[in-house]
């Protein structure tokens, strides 16, 4: 085999190392635009977020160089060790964390805090390539070698709920687009959605209209199969048809169930008022409301660079984190927005473009896992910002204020760049 260029930066990908400096420098200029304040006299105050985010932002470089200095075995080699020690990083945080907002995620340096949750996804991601790309065909016929993917995906989840951080360990169920890919059956995903559209019609419309509609749903069906059949069917499998119906019913009203007893009263509220159910633009959906009026101020043009009275007014709590993206909207209107999007896409087609090139299947899965992590965050933030999602603690990646964040997706796409530029080599 041949071996790898000294040059860490040849075979580099551009296209993606463009896309990523732009997020990431128009993202700091939204930064920047959401937490000044008139009374910033001073270009650069290092004690302002957009001060503090522009240190962790010039930190990057050396932290990139950093990335592509290593083999690309290297990360193969030691994904295991990687994983284990992530996986001690959230358990620490029960001891050692520092709480914040109600979630104990957070280590606190003095003058740094981290947040591990935003780079156990890098880990996570690395573990899944290593496991599946161990055998030439990963059989997920056998329930052995499902579980064991489930297990290295879920982990981390769980631990990251116990924070408690709902929306970090939503991520998680990107992984099943990468599982997808490498032939795990379409219908955990198909079960995962269909769960979702239950879950959301049963609080919408209650337990009971739900059952009865189910009801009549699956026995339209079973008419159906029974005249296709014959009557064989209905005698050898109507235990199945019994066993559905008590399923379905058994999962209503269980979730009719964690929904008004478990759920919080906060959390209650944010599926009320996203389904219409309630209307609170005062209270538990002030964020989401002023969000959604600040985009839409915007227009098609926007108002210009530091010239939206909504963002400029503070209006939106926390705009320069989970809801970066609604400055976008009212200074940069419908076209900046767009291009923020577009730009998104162009990044994601790029790495699942590059992953399929690659003949080494670590590569490739550690690309799709990259690319479905982006997705989830992207999707998922957006919606929030735009009233189409439940409020989660989602961040836009390369844009939303977070040391954590931008070093977590810097450290995952930077990895992908350099496993990509040697694909050809020492595999």
């Amino acid at each position: 085999m041949r071996q790898e260029r000294n040059n860490i930066f040849a075979g580099i990908d551009f296209i993606l190392v463009f896309l990523y400096l732009f997020l990431v420098g128009f993202g700091w200029l939204n930064i920047y635009a959401a937490s000044r304040t008139t009374e910033d006299v001073e270009f650069l105050n290092f004690s302002t977020e957009y001060g503090k985010q522009l240190i962790f932002i010039c930190l990057t470089p050396p932290l990139i160089v950093l990335i592509l200095f290593f083999n690309s075995k290297f990360y193969e080699k030691f994904s295991v060790i990687f994983y284990a020690f992530s996986i001690l990083s959230l358990l620490g945080l029960f001891v050692f964390g520092k709480t914040i907002n109600g979630a104990t995620s957070w280590y606190n340096f003095g003058f740094i805090g981290l947040q591990p949750s935003e780079f156990v996804k890098v880990f996570t991601a690395l573990a899944v390539a290593k496991l599946l790309s161990d055998h030439r065909q990963y059989n997920f016929n056998l329930i052995k070698n499902q579980v064991k993917a489930f297990i290295i995906i879920f982990l981390p989840a769980f631990l990251i709920i116990l924070q408690p951080d709902a929306g970090s360990a939503l991520i998680y169920l990107a992984f099943f687009f990468v599982l997808n890919r490498e032939g795990l059956s379409l219908n955990y995903i198909l079960l995962g959605l269909s769960t979702l559209l239950i879950f959301i019609s049963t609080i919408y419309f209650g337990p009971e209209t739900i059952i009865t509609s189910l009801f009549i749903l699956i026995t339209f069906f079973v008419i159906l199969i029974i005249k296709k059949a014959g009557k064989r069917y209905l005698r050898f499998n109507w235990y199945k048809i019994v066993g559905v119906y008590l399923l379905l019913g058994i999962f209503v009203f269980s979730t009719n169930y964690f929904y008004k007893h478990v759920l919080a009263s906060h959390q209650k509220d944010r599926f009320d008022i996203l389904l219409g159910i309630k209307t609170d633009n005062k209270g538990v959906g002030y964020n989401s409301y002023q969000s959604e009026l600040t985009i839409s101020s915007g227009g098609l043009n926007g108002k210009g660079f530091l010239n939206g009275d909504l963002t400029q007014g503070d209006f939106v709590p926390e705009q320069h984190t989970d809801y970066i993206f609604s400055t976008v909207g009212e200074e940069w209107g419908f076209i900046g927005a767009s291009l923020v999007i577009i730009a998104f896409m162009l990044m994601m087609y790029r790495i699942i473009y590059l992953a399929e090139t690659h003949s080494n299947k670590f590569g490739r899965v550690y690309g799709y896992g990259l690319a479905s992590i982006l997705f989830f965050h992207v999707i998922v933030n957006i919606g929030m910002v735009i009233g189409l999602l439940p409020t989660v603690g989602i961040p836009l990646p390369f844009f939303s204020y977070g040391g954590s964040s931008l070093w977590g997706f810097t450290i995952l796409l930077f990895i992908f760049l350099r496993l990509d530029a040697h694909k050809n080599y020492d595999w």
